[in-house]
This record gives C-alpha cells, structure tokens and sequence, in this order.
C-alpha cells in the first residue's frame, strides 16, 4: 500500500506541471485589430445579407415563372373544357333532333295505323252488309 500512495504522490507532482503548461497563453489584442476585425464581420455579415436578398428574388422569380406557366396551362385545361363542352352540346343537340325525328315518324305510322284500322273497320262492316244482303236476295238452297 505504501508502494502505491509513493506512486501516485509522485505521479501528482509530474503532471501538475504538464497541466498548467496544457493552458496556453492568448496575445494581446488591441482595439486597433479589434476594431479591424469587427469591420470585417459587419462587411461579411453585409455580404451574406446581399446574397440572401438575391437567393430571395431569384426564388421569387422562379415562383413567378412557375406562377405564370400554372396559369397557362390553366387557361389550356379551360380551353380544352370549353371544347368539350361545345362538343357536348352539339352531340345532344343532334340526338335531340334525330329523337324528334324518331318520334314523329312514330306519331305519324300511329296515326296511319288509326286511320287504316276505322277504314278496314269500315270496309268489314260494308262487307258484312253487303254478305247479308247477298244472303238474303239469294234464294234457299233447297227452293231453286
């Protein structure tokens, strides 16, 4: 035990001059370098601010730019809508007139269909007469 507190005592009294020679000593500065220095950050401090502006109108440019060709290809989509809805509105117009056309072509065959039915009607009932009147002129089948 004796060993090891001789050892470490003297390891104590090496080191501690090592430490102290580990903290190293600044120069002396003068306000004259301080000022210089100072100078020199407010000038790059200036510089970095110019080219964050010009970082952010050239970002605005390219937003206008991207603004700009959004709304041209807006105008397109509405360009395109409108002819579709053109195009729409002449495919119903025409279906609209081929449907008129269907349905009076119906109407009339109906109305044809009417008007050959009471004369057919008309025609029976004059025959049906006329069989009658027929039967009735003929004579018996047993007297002649």
């Amino acid at each position: 035990m004796r060993k090891v507190i001789i050892f470490a005592g003297l390891m104590a009294i090496l080191l501690v001059p090592v430490v102290a020679a580990a903290v190293e000593k600044a120069p002396r500065i003068t306000d004259r370098e301080i000022v210089e220095r100072l100078t020199r950050l407010e000038e790059g401090q200036k510089a970095l601010n110019k080219r964050i502006d010009d970082l952010r109108a050239e970002m605005n440019g390219r937003f206008d730019d991207l603004r700009a060709e959004m709304n041209g290809r807006f105008q397109a989509m509405d360009k395109r809508f409108d002819m579709l809805q053109w195009m729409f509105g002449f495919f119903i117009a025409i279906s609209l007139v081929i449907l008129c056309f269907v349905l009076r072509m119906q109407w009339q065959m109906q109305r044809r269909q009417t008007r050959l039915e009471a004369t057919l009607s008309a025609h029976k009932d004059e025959l049906a007469f006329l069989k009658n009147l027929i039967e009735k002129l003929l004579s018996p089948k047993g007297v002649l």
